[in-house]
């Protein structure tokens, strides 16, 4: 039989791990040399560098820094022995999410499952843990809710034994675990995105900035961490972090992956991932790197924050098409367009009949249509006798290129549930197919996805969106050419909005 073993592919296991579809998002290693790589590499010929992960969950940001370390001190520490307990002990550090994750990271960066073990590497600590230490903490319940991390009660108030997602790092004080009096030069890591917070579906609570804001106060010299870019736009409880960073000039460099899949082959996280270097010293523009859906790379170096924009502008060559449209000082279209629960009826509303009677009004709700007592309307009594239209609170993917809004007229005495916004209310359909006219272009689209990076659509997502005069319809070469764009301009657009199939 031929001897075909130095032709087979010996994997990863932590790249194995990091296929797996899981609710914790495991970091492959490419990725994780990539985060690595940001860092100044003479950092890695220092013997008094100290690193952190706060979130340990295979190790792999650990092991690949021993890697890089036990390299760079060679002629620093000539005993490997020597460097080796040397680097396992004064400079590599982290905090394991769970007690699983706790015996993964140790077997990653010590070969054992116990730091003291027999098949250590380091033969210089004299406990099980080392410097992988998971402490339990428990959350901090006030009024049904984590003071802390803002974890539901009645989902993580759990039995003694049981994984209660209490992550040390963020609900404890540093100077009260093992690594007391610490300071870290580089923390870097791939935190817990995420908690269910008791609601419907896919409710969740995001948790992934509490670790980055966490990191900054205790003020090491580096920070690189990789996290969802959702809050670039939006997000439950996002707006005080994403105006901290967006005006944070110590974040030296974003990088921005539109397809979370160029970072996490095997997992879908919507709007994308980032991961960003943040440097104590640094005090100006960042360099931005996008990545976008049909694999070209635009990098730009300017500042997060946009003139007075609440938000992330994640497109470099969106700026041109923004400054343009707004030389022209015009209102934005965000005016007609509604807040959710346009009429007062919740998405989940039923109670309507199949036929129409005395006093009612048609209802479009969640892809069915019925009629309601018109007494019922709580809100918005006005438009009832006008004609609106009517597009989806939630569409697309969040993808520029193939998201197609799909909108209805609503005519007098038509109505709606929270499943749709209003746009208007207009004396008459020409307007209204007007208006629908110009949100089939791809000028329109381009300047929603600026600001609509999932499948959500509030009112805010069309904030950038200029307000026509709708008694005309609209094209995309006659908005071109009022906005005076230029060649580089509307091939932008044209590349990164495909027509609707």
């Amino acid at each position: 039989m031929k001897n075909t073993t130095s032709h087979q592919h010996n994997p990863d296991v932590l790249d194995c791990l990091a296929n797996l579809s899981n609710d914790e998002v495991f970091t492959p290693v490419k990725l994780a040399k990539q985060l690595l790589n940001l860092l100044p590499q003479e950092l890695f010929c220092n013997k008094d560098t100290t690193f952190l992960d706060p979130a340990c969950k295979t190790g792999v940001f650990l092991r690949e820094i021993v890697r890089r370390l036990n390299e760079g001190l060679k002629d620093v520490i000539p005993n490997e022995q020597e460097r080796i307990n040397h680097i396992l002990t004064k400079q590599v550090f982290g905090l394991p999410i769970t007690q699983m994750t706790a015996l993964l990271s140790r077997r990653s960066v010590y070969c054992s499952k116990d730091a003291n073990g027999e098949y250590s590497i380091c033969n210089a600590f004299d406990d099980e843990e080392g410097n992988l230490v998971y402490p339990e903490t428990k959350h901090n319940f006030e009024k049904g809710t984590c003071t802390y991390c803002g974890a539901s009660q009645k989902e993580y108030d759990r039995a003694e034994g049981l994984e209660q997602h209490a992550y040390s790092f963020i609900h404890t004080d540093i100077n009260k675990t093992k690594f007391k009096n610490m300071t870290f030069d580089v923390i870097i890591s791939n935190p817990p995105y995420q908690l269910s917070d008791g609601g419907a579906g896919a409710s969740a609570k995001p948790l992934y900035h509490k670790f980055v804001e966490k990191a900054i106060k205790l003020n090491p010299n580096y920070i690189v961490m990789i996290i969802p870019a959702r809050w670039f736009v939006g997000g439950k409880g996002l707006d005080n972090f994403r105006e901290a960073m967006l005006n944070d000039t110590r974040i030296k460099q974003l990088y921005d992956f539109i397809n979370c899949k160029d970072c996490f082959p095997s997992v879908e996280i919507k709007g994308g991932v980032c991961y960003f270097l943040w440097s104590k010293k640094h005090n100006g523009k960042c360099k931005i790197e996008t990545h976008l859906l049909s694999s070209q790379v635009e990098t730009l170096e300017r500042f997060l924050k946009y003139k007075d924009a609440k938000i992330f502008i994640r497109y470099n060559k969106a700026i041109s098409i923004l400054e343009k449209v707004s030389a022209l000082q015009e209102e934005s279209f965000s005016t007609i367009v509604s807040s959710r629960k346009p009429f007062g009826f919740a998405t989940n509303f039923t109670d309507y009949k199949d036929k129409p009677f005395a006093n009612s009004l048609k209802i479009y709700a969640n892809q069915k249509q019925g009629y309601v007592d018109k007494n019922k309307v709580l809100v918005n009594k006005q438009w009832i006798n006008k004609v609106k239209v009517i597009v989806p609170k939630v569409w697309g993917t969040g993808k520029a290129e193939s998201d197609w809004i799909n909108p209805l007229i609503a005519d007098k005495k038509e109505i709606c549930t929270e499943t749709y916004l209003v746009i208007g209310p207009f004396d008459n359909k020409t307007i209204a197919k007007n208006v629908i006219s110009y949100t089939q272009t791809k000028f329109f689209h381009l300047l929603v996805s600026v600001a609509k990076i999932t499948q959500d659509s509030s009112q805010s997502v069309y904030q950038f969106v200029p307000l026509q005069d709708f008694s005309k319809a609209w094209t995309d070469e006659e908005l071109y050419k009022k906005y005076n764009l230029d060649q580089q301009d509307i091939d932008f657009i044209e590349s990164m909005i495909k027509p609707m199939q």
